[in-house]
């Protein structure tokens, strides 16, 4: 049985409780987690807030604090395996995955460490003869950071690094499910140097931990990732302290394939869409549309590989598909295949759970006649895909578009010219153009709609955690009039 801790002020400590944590491919406990509750998110929000004014962190410039995120990318890199060794047995994620993932990470870290001393301000050519203004982009202050389970190393990574590169201090709530990685890298946060209160890692429940952390009146900014239903008790949350937010809160991304596209290219890119990380990824290419002269031939190839897809345990780097993280998970994917299926859907392939233990689900396709199914609107985050097929290019944009959510999509086709128009007419804020589920931390992401707002990656996400300060300096030696003595 492994235990973990918190990390608060610079200190590995227990919370006020602890909790069970099971490993999804066995459904058995296997590590105990620390519980904060309110008193813990106070500690650490007021350490945060110490180390944001008062510490050595205030006093850094912006080079040094590039310094220390380039050692922490080193310490990443250093220790990927481990940190997604952990991740694969508290998530469910198949080590092949992780691994991967994790490797990359550390070039997030390393370029918000380049970026730090790069966040400029400006000077103002104001309508004033005597007068020089600058603006100066300070950090935003304390940011509550609260992160899923799923792919947490990366969807923490996309808010630590542009808030240290922007001066910012705070505080980061894993998961209640599958904390295990982003406790561990609190151990790569301190052996990295930076100074105590200015990263802190705790993990917790609802009321207790999330809430008290969104509503704390020393919060400034909450970076929050997972479902809109959660998000909207952030935002009211936010209410007490007015704290501005960051969004990203997955979607239903509709995966465009037209008859020209290379088919078998645009299979692998479904297959890897849907059902890698399980299907348990906010970018999941869950809504096939795909036109109806090919829909068969495209079903048939999606079926096979769909079929030859190795399920196992997910420490094992031959596995392809692993369990699901949670077993509430597990039971919502198939409840809500069920429901699909007794409104219409046709079921193509899997549609259960295997024999055995812990928390799988067989990859599942639905052929869906009725564009109003409910495996079309809801989103599984499992791996289902739900399938659709049109005639007309206005056709597939309005089935593409036929969402509440915006957050990816994909368009395959051999025509340039209809690609350019589907780029243009899609509403969601990635548009992977035959491809998908490319990132770079170069390239800013986030969504429409339910999917959220704001952005992750790129500089825009830095500038999303600095606040504009307007300065003003008087030029004119002139003495400034009595404004009540009239001229």
């Amino acid at each position: 049985m492994q235990r973990f801790q918190s990390y608060i002020d610079g200190e590995f400590v227990d919370g006020e409780a602890r909790f069970a944590s099971v490993d999804p491919a066995t459904g058995k406990v296997w590590a105990e987690m620390p519980e904060a509750r309110e008193r813990d998110v106070d500690r650490a929000v007021e350490a945060a807030e110490r180390a944001l004014y008062d510490g050595p962190w205030a006093k850094l410039t912006a080079t040094q604090r590039g310094k220390l995120l380039y050692r922490l990318a080193d310490l990443v890199a250093a220790n990927a395996q481990k940190l997604a060794e952990l991740e694969t047995r508290d998530t469910g994620k198949i080590i092949r995955e992780t691994s991967a993932q994790i490797a990359y990470v550390a070039d997030y870290y390393r370029y918000y460490a380049g970026l730090a001393d790069k966040i400029e301000g400006a000077y103002l050519p104001i309508d004033k003869p005597d007068m020089d203004v600058w603006l100066r982009r300070e950090p935003i202050g304390v940011v509550a950071m609260v992160v899923p389970w799923n792919s947490q190393l990366f969807l923490s990574a996309v808010k630590i690094g542009p808030a240290l590169a922007a001066g910012c201090t705070m505080v980061v709530k894993a998961s209640e499910d599958g904390p295990a990685p982003l406790l561990e890298f609190a151990r790569l946060v301190h052996e990295a140097g930076f100074p105590a209160g200015v990263v802190n890692i705790i993990t917790g429940f609802g009321p207790a931990c999330g809430s008290a952390l969104s509503r704390h009146p020393k919060v400034a900014h909450i970076a929050f990732t997972g479902g809109p239903e959660t998000a909207r008790h952030v935002v009211r949350n936010s209410a007490e302290n007015l704290a501005s937010t960051s969004l990203e809160l997955g979607g239903k991304s509709p995966f465009i394939v037209f008859a020209d596209a290379d088919l078998d290219s645009a299979a692998n890119a479904q297959v890897a869409g849907i059902f890698a990380a399980t299907g348990q990824s906010c970018v999941a290419g869950s809504r096939l549309i795909v036109e109806r002269s090919v829909k068969d031939k495209f079903l048939a190839l999606l079926k096979t590989k769909a079929e030859a897809i190795r399920i196992g345990s997910p420490l094992d780097m031959a596995t392809e598909v692993g369990p699901l993280a949670t077993k509430r998970q597990q039971d919502h994917v198939a409840a809500l295949v069920e429901r699909s299926v007794q409104s219409g859907a046709r079921l193509v392939t899997g549609g259960s759970r295997p024999d055995g233990e812990g928390y799988y689900f067989l990859p599942t396709i639905l052929d869906c006649d009725d564009a109003a199914s409910p495996s079309l609107a809801e989103e599984f985050f499992g791996p289902v895909l739900s399938v659709v097929s049109f005639e007309t290019e206005a056709e597939a944009l309005a089935l593409a578009n036929d969402t509440r959510y915006g957050l990816a999509s994909g368009v395959f086709t051999q025509n340039l010219t209809r690609a350019h128009r589907l780029m243009k007419g899609i509403r969601a804020g990635i548009v992977w153009v035959n491809t998908y589920r490319a990132v770079s931390p170069i390239a800013p992401f986030g969504g429409f709609g339910l999917s959220g707002h704001g952005r992750e990656g790129g500089l825009a996400a830095a500038l999303d955690y600095t606040r504009t300060k307007t300065i003003w300096l008087r030029t004119s030696d002139d003495p400034i009039p009595d404004p009540f003595v009239m001229r």
